[in-house]
């Protein structure tokens, strides 16, 4: 058994260490696993880096996301050979974890565990955006930006399965066509003139939902396609850049303004919740409907190549460890 380990802070490829692991004898209520899949995140990095929202006790093991397979359990609601995966940080980049079956999502009979491997972030945080302020009704618009990333596209596959209709603003041309081949309605470049061509597109009242991963004019492009009265959801900031909300956006068109980070709804959401959404997400896996691109799996030795994979803009997909 091993793990990807780290004793200080600083960048991954620097301080990151492949170490044997020892796990301690199994506790009432635990389960042990082997991962079968753990992607490479940003957020992984920044973990790592010390500049994550969240500071772990060093040593420590990063890793948000992952499927193992449970090979011994302590908690009678899973057995060996089940599939799960980690609803909360579970240092998934090792070949074993064990933790508290409470944490786990036992996941239905045939799914691909890279696919589940992926599950927790991306598409649950797309099916909050689009579900959890307000359900848009079928056939209105909603309006995003940053279109092409990992939460970006299961937006757009998820807002499909509901009927509603996606405005994607994506920040270069030649990936107009290949978010329309994955279901986007309408594709534009995120710029003045990008936001014209919308504008036309979706008509009055505007959009219901807005979803901003980016900050500066880009959010703001966003909230002028909003109808009265619609959301505007924050939940990145790629720009680096504060929002700025023109006092006429909240006088006369009364939008909301909020924020999601999908770990605090996982930790404030019921369990009837949590199992409604990561059921729903976990069948359409299975059935095909939603599916997130993989560019490269490597196994734990090979961490300096996968940092490296990891790093480039021409990935088409996100990079897997498959211990």
């Amino acid at each position: 058994m091993h793990r990807l380990a780290f004793s200080r802070f600083g960048p991954p490829a620097e301080v990151l260490e492949l170490q044997s692991l020892e796990l301690p004898p199994l506790a009432e209520g635990e389960v042990r696993l082997r991962i079968l899949a753990a992607p490479v995140n940003p957020a992984d990095l920044n973990f790592i880096e010390g500049t994550y929202g969240i500071k772990p006790e060093l040593p420590a093991v990063s890793g948000i996301e992952g499927c193992g397979e449970v090979t011994e359990s302590g908690d009678p609601r899973f057995a060996p050979g089940d599939l799960a995966v980690f609803l909360k940080r579970s240092a998934t980049w090792a070949s074993h974890v064990q933790v508290p079956g409470d944490i786990l999502f036992k996941l239905p009979a045939g799914i691909d565990p890279r696919q589940a491997a992926m599950l927790k972030v991306n598409p649950a945080t797309a099916w909050q955006l689009l579900t959890g302020f307000r359900r848009p009704e079928p056939g209105s618009w909603i309006v995003q930006n940053a279109a092409n990333s990992g939460v970006g596209r299961c937006v757009i596959r998820l807002a499909k399965s509901i009927g509603v209709r996606t405005m994607n603003f994506v920040r270069r041309a030649e990936l107009v066509d290949e978010l329309k081949a994955l279901g986007a309605d309408h594709v534009a470049v995120d710029g003045e003139e990008g936001f014209q061509e919308a504008k036309q597109v979706i008509g009055k009242p505007g959009a219901a939902l807005g979803f901003n991963a980016v900050g500066g004019e880009s959010a703001l492009r966003v909230m002028n396609l909003l109808a009265p009265h619609a959301v505007h959801i924050t939940f990145g900031a790629m720009a680096r850049r504060p929002l700025t909300i023109p006092n006429g956006l909240l006088i006369f068109k009364d939008l909301q303004f909020r924020g999601l980070w999908i770990t605090k709804w996982i930790e404030q959401a019921s369990e009837a919740e949590i199992a409604e959404t990561y059921g729903r997400l976990a069948e359409m896996v299975v059935s095909g409907e939603l599916v997130q691109p993989v560019d490269a799996e490597f196994p734990l030795a090979e961490f300096q190549a996968a940092l490296v994979r990891a790093g480039e803009g021409s990935r088409s997909g996100k990079v897997l460890f498959v211990p």
